[in-house]
């Protein structure tokens, strides 16, 4: 798998891949048109942040590159590397069970909050990217 180097590009199988936590300052790409949608990112070292039509979908503190996001009416998967751990929120569906996992280990079943936001940790900072995959339950 390659690392991410730009700041948002198309995947053949109709994902995203996104972020770039190795720049100093805040980099941005507005209106990414992807299978229908805007997408908007921002990203560098400290935070990455993914919006689609204008709503919140991602974002790592601190900044992480993201391969292969796809999301379905159950599921969220992708790739995340960074150079340090990463607190991770994801906005899913409000108020339902999720099942997370990472590198195909259960992580445990989490509830999303009143506005949908799922939030994790991952631990990076290795050379090869971890998956991460949160199944509605």
């Amino acid at each position: 798998m390659s690392e991410v180097r730009e700041l948002i590009r198309a995947e053949a199988d109709g994902s995203i891949s996104f972020g770039d936590y190795r720049l100093d300052k805040k980099a941005k790409a507005d209106d990414f048109e992807n299978c229908g949608d805007l997408y908007k990112v921002k990203t560098y070292r400290e935070i990455t942040k993914l919006e689609r039509n204008g709503m919140f979908v991602y974002e790592s503190v601190p900044g992480t590159s993201v391969e292969h996001l796809a999301v379905d009416d159950s599921v969220m998967e992708f790739s995340v590397n960074g150079e340090k751990d990463a607190q991770i929120t994801v906005q899913l569906e409000e108020d339902q069970e999720y099942e997370v996992f990472v590198d195909d280990f259960a992580v445990g079943s989490m509830r999303t909050n009143m506005s949908g936001k799922l939030s994790f940790s991952v631990e990076l900072g290795g050379t090869a990217p971890v998956r991460v995959r949160i199944r509605r339950r």
